[in-house]
Parts: structure tokens; C-alpha cells; sequence
């Protein structure tokens, strides 16, 4: 296997690349050689101009020449690390489904748009498709918005009332399989084997806890309770069981119509409700491949039943959803921020990404200010390493969506704006104990290039520029949580509406050509254009490695260049 590394310093290989200057790093400031050498053969080159560069004890960055101009690159090191890092997803509905709110939802950071297949048709869906898909197509340079459909689920819900019904502890109330009853003491539910997954003792939850009834007794078509948590029972209400999953399939047949209509839509992601284990996962992924639909599967972890296999639904999934909500319903409360804590621990240890959902600015609602809790709420999430983080009602219903928007971008972006300093945190590289070993893969090659690219990124306090055709190589730069943004350039659309969901990674799509310094003073240009980068600033370019751009062999380069106008 070739595998070269240009580390710290290089020449260009051709003069016409007027953007772009590579430059040198002293070997009393290069890393050092056992944690910088992470291929069998090194090759360095010198450029013209060589420069000095070094950290200060503020954490800025300065840079000198060889003729004695000294540069206080301080401005690069704010810039590099100003861009919020973990992604917004905001469910789209009656409040934001306009042409007009959609633009300022982006505008104001959402970077997925959810689709709740709860509500609404295909019609109405139709329409917020073609809107961000427009968005999209006039917005070229790095804000990209993806589109994921949330599927139903076997929701099990009470019927239509006519009027809301007030619910008072002590009360006996009822439940019923018969369609269309709706008295003072008894409504219909949706799911006729609803009497078999119930027992005596146990406690139904409505929308989440909001009210709650103890199971008393039950007949072949009715469920008797006693209102233990009293409030106003409105139409369509979610039940849960307390600590047990409705024996219902993961993928209903309203599902499946829905997934089709993602399918002839060319969606991003698919968020499945209420997946019990890694069956239903490669039923819809050996469904997708039969339909050729590049479309990843995100599963929603809300069900008692899933925890018991978290790890191999995560496995056989491209991410997950932390569905805090139902998986509060169905198991003690208690239980909820550790599981949370789990989920994501699982998903970064397997490099996918993942979601955490519900409740995280619901005040906002009907309030134009949060919660101080929600606050915490937010920065513990974006703490714990969460991708993306997600509004709901607050967006799709709320009377303030860009305003909860603006809350979660700015709290997002203080706590991010903690968590990354090169000069205190510890490196996040190891060893590199493959080499000892002859027989390392081209994986493990890899991970040990992202590693250290992302340590050079860090020292130095720059942004990171990746070329790739499959997206690997940023989503394993996006797992190893740079400090400042990755800037992604692949030539393949569906490659870019995905990135959009990983932490910390600006996707561009970027024809490539056959010439490599060509497409490198491309990249740099439109950075430059879109204001992401300045004149004189310094960039890691990572060119990777598993399947080769413009090599004939599996290569990785890290180069650190200077940007020149």
C-alpha cells in the first residue's frame, strides 16, 4: 500500500495556483515524529517563503516569515473557531411552511428540515420539499439544507371528541376498541389489540405524562382506569404503557406509503418511530437498495423494547434519534439523561450521528423567552457530543420558531465555544499501536490521518479542508470533533445533503477536474468568495486516501497551506 504524508509544510506542485501558498514549518515547531508519522514513507517539500508559526499564550496564533514580517494571525483563530458546530433540525409546519419562513429559518441556522408524517398529507409535504429543494439550488456556497422524513409509527391514540373532556383524579374512566365512541367517561383508541397489551396495574400515559390513569380492570372491548394525574383530554391524544412497547410492527402501512413518497422526493433521511431492534432497520435498507434510493436511516430510540438492543439497531443504522418523549413515557423519567448519555456515547463510538429530541425549547411554544432549564438542556446536549440537536412543536406549531431558533444557535455556540481550546484540552490522538503491526488496513489508515489532521487543526488553530467523493473522510473528521469548521468539497449532490447533519462539517459541492492544484485554488476561492476564510489565513487541507481523487493509489496527504488572494 502507498500512503505518503505532507505534514506541516508544502510546495506547491504547480505556479498557476494563485490562491494558494504552502508554507513551512521549523522543525523545533513540527510535531513531534512518533505522533506526526502515521505512514510508512514521509515526503516533504520546502516552499519558497518559509514562516514561523507560533501559539501564544492567549491562544493566538502569530505567523513570521524569513524576512522578518511578522503577521498576528489572532482574527484566524476567532474566525476558525466562530462557525456553531452541532447542527439544528427543525420540524416544519403550519407556522413555518411558507417560502418566506423557510429562508429565515435558515438564515437564523437550521440545517435539516423535518418532516412529521403525523400530520399533514403528501400534498402539503410536496410543497415544503420543493420549497428547500429551491433553497437549496440558489444557495451554492456551504448552506445546505437537508430533508428528513420522520415516519408515524404505530402510534397508539384515542379517537375524536367533540370537545376537550376534563379529566379529574379519582374519576373512572374508559377506553374502548369500538370506533367512533366519545361520551364523559369513555373514548375509542385506534388499536384493536390495545386490550391485550394492557394489565391490571398498569399506568396509561397521555401525550407523554401529561395525565395518567391506573388500569383497573377490562373487558373484551373496554378498559376501565381511575384518572391518577387529572387534565384536559382533547382529540388524537398518544397513549402509552408504562415500561411496555405496543406489540404493533415498527413499519405500518401508512409507513411504507410515506417511504415511497421519500423515495420519488430523493429525501436525505429517513427518522423511523419506535424501532424495536435491527430487523426493521435492514428490512428498510434491503427495501431502499431494491429501490436504488441513497437515502440513511436514522432510527428513533423511544421504546422500552429498544434499549435492550441499542447497540445493534445503532450498528445496523446510519445514526439515531434520541426520542426523549416516548422513551420518558415508557420508562421512568429517571432513566431518561442517562440513556441519553448512552445513546450518543454509542453513536460517536461508531461514528454516526446522532439527534437528541423533545422538549428542548418547548416554552417557547407559546413564550418568546426559554426555560433557564431548556438552556441547560441545550448545552448539555451539544456537552455530551450530540450532531444535531432538534426543535419540534417549537418550530411547527409555535407562535416564535425563529426566535427558538436563534435561542438554540446562540446557546449552542457559547457552550461549543468552551469546549474547544487547543492549549488545555488534551490531545484527542493515541498512539498510533497499528504500525507496529505489518498487516494495518486502509480503515485504520484512515482514522489515524483523521486523528492527526484534526491535532494539526487544533495546534493551529485552522479550518480543515476536505475533498471527497463518498463523504468518509468528513465524517471521520466530524467523529474526532475538531475545534474549528470542516469545510467538505464533494462532487456528488446526494454526498453533500448529507453531510449537512454532521457536527462541525460545512458541505460544498464542487465539480472536480483532473487537475489537482486546479480544484485545490477552486476551493479556496469560493472560501474565499463566500467570506469563510481571509487572505493570509492558514487552512489543513486533508486529502484522503480509500478511494484516491487524483491518484492511482489509496493515499493520504495533510498539508497546512497559506491563503493567498
Amino acid at each position: 500500500m502507498a500512503a505518503a504524508a505532507e505534514i506541516g509544510a508544502f510546495a506547491a506542485v504547480r505556479a498557476a495556483a494563485p490562491a494558494l501558498r504552502t508554507t513551512t514549518l521549523p522543525a523545533a515547531a513540527a510535531p513531534q515524529p512518533r505522533r506526526a508519522v502515521v505512514a510508512r514513507s514521509i515526503r516533504t517539500s520546502t516552499s519558497e517563503k518559509e514562516a514561523d508559526l507560533t501559539v501564544g499564550t492567549n491562544g493566538s496564533l502569530s505567523a513570521k516569515s524569513n524576512n522578518g514580517n511578522t503577521a498576528d494571525a489572532t482574527s484566524q483563530v476567532v474566525s476558525a473557531n466562530s462557525r456553531r458546530k452541532t447542527k439544528i433540525v427543525c420540524t416544519i409546519g403550519p407556522s413555518t411552511n411558507t417560502r418566506e419562513m423557510i429562508w429565515k429559518l435558515a438564515e437564523a441556522g437550521m440545517n435539516v428540515a423535518r418532516m412529521n408524517m403525523s400530520h399533514g398529507d403528501h400534498q402539503s409535504h410536496q410543497k415544503v420539499i420543493d420549497l428547500v429543494k429551491e433553497y437549496n439550488a440558489k444557495n451554492t456556497e456551504g448552506n445546505v439544507l437537508a430533508i428528513m422524513l420522520d415516519t408515524k409509527g404505530p402510534e397508539v391514540r384515542s379517537g375524536d371528541v367533540p370537545e376537550p373532556i376534563m379529566l379529574k383524579e379519582g374519576q373512572e374512566f374508559n377506553f374502548t376498541i369500538k370506533r367512533g365512541v366519545s361520551t364523559k367517561d369513555t373514548v375509542s383508541v385506534n388499536y384493536d389489540d390495545f386490550i391485550n397489551d394492557v394489565e391490571d396495574g398498569d399506568i396509561l400515559l397521555v401525550d407523554g405524562g401529561m395525565m395518567s390513569l391506573a388500569v383497573k380492570s377490562k373487558t373484551d372491548d373496554t378498559v376501565k382506569c381511575e384518572v391518577v394525574d387529572g387534565g384536559e383530554l382533547k382529540s388524537r391524544r398518544h397513549l402509552n404503557v408504562r415500561g411496555k412497547s405496543a406489540t404493533l410492527p415498527s413499519i405500518t402501512e401508512k409507513d411504507w406509503e410515506d417511504i415511497k413518497f421519500g423515495v420519488e422526493n430523493g429525501v436525505d433521511f429517513y427518522a423511523v418511530s419506535f424501532v424495536k431492534d435491527a430487523k426493521v432497520i435492514h428490512e428498510l435498507k434491503d427495501y431502499l437498495k431494491s429501490a436504488n434510493a441513497d437515502i440513511h436511516v436514522i432510527p428513533k430510540i423511544e421504546s422500552a423494547d429498544s434499549i435492550p438492543n441499542l447497540q445493534s439497531i445503532i450498528a445496523a443504522s446510519d445514526g439515531a434519534m434520541v426520542a426523549r418523549g416516548d422513551l420518558g413515557a415508557e420508562l421512568p423519567i429517571e432513566e431518561v439523561p442517562l440513556l441519553q448519555e448512552e445513546i450518543v456515547r454509542t453513536c460517536r463510538s461508531m461514528q454516526k450521528p446522532v439527534i437528541v429530541a423533545t422538549n428542548m425549547l418547548e416554552s417557547m411554544i407559546d413564550h418568546p423567552t426559554p426555560t433557564r432549564a431548556e438552556v441547560s438542556d441545550i448545552a448539555i446536549a451539544v456537552r455530551e457530543g450530540s450532531d444535531a440537536i432538534m426543535l419540534s412543536g417549537e418550530t411547527a406549531h409555535g407562535k416564535f420558531p425563529l426566535k427558538a431558533v436563534k435561542v438554540m444557535h446562540s446557546v449552542a455556540q457559547r457552550t461549543e465555544s468552551s469546549l474547544y481550546n487547543p492549549a488545555t484540552s488534551p490531545s484527542l490522538v493515541t498512539r498510533p499501536q497499528a504500525l507496529l503491526n505489518e498487516d494495518f488496513s486502509q480503515s485504520q489508515l484512515s482514522k489515524m490521518f483523521g486523528s492527526h489532521a484534526t491535532m494539526m487543526a487544533n495546534t493551529l488553530c485552522t479550518p480543515i479542508i476536505v475533498f471527497t467523493r463518498t463523504g468518509s473522510m468528513a465524517v471521520l473528521l466530524s467523529h474526532y470533533r475538531p475545534s474549528s469548521t470542516i469545510f467538505a468539497f464533494t462532487n456528488e449532490e446526494r454526498v453533500k445533503q448529507r453531510l449537512a447533519l454532521y457536527q462541525g462539517v460545512v458541505p460544498i459541492h464542487m465539480k472536480f477536474s483532473d487537475d489537482a492544484e486546479e480544484t485545490f485554488s477552486r476551493a479556496v476561492s469560493s472560501l474565499l468568495s463566500a467570506q469563510y476564510v481571509e487572505e493570509g489565513d492558514y487552512v489543513t487541507l486533508v486529502q484522503s486516501g480509500v478511494k484516491s481523487i487524483w491518484r492511482e493509489e489509496s493515499t493520504h496527504h495533510i498539508q497546512v497551506r497559506k491563503v493567498q488572494g
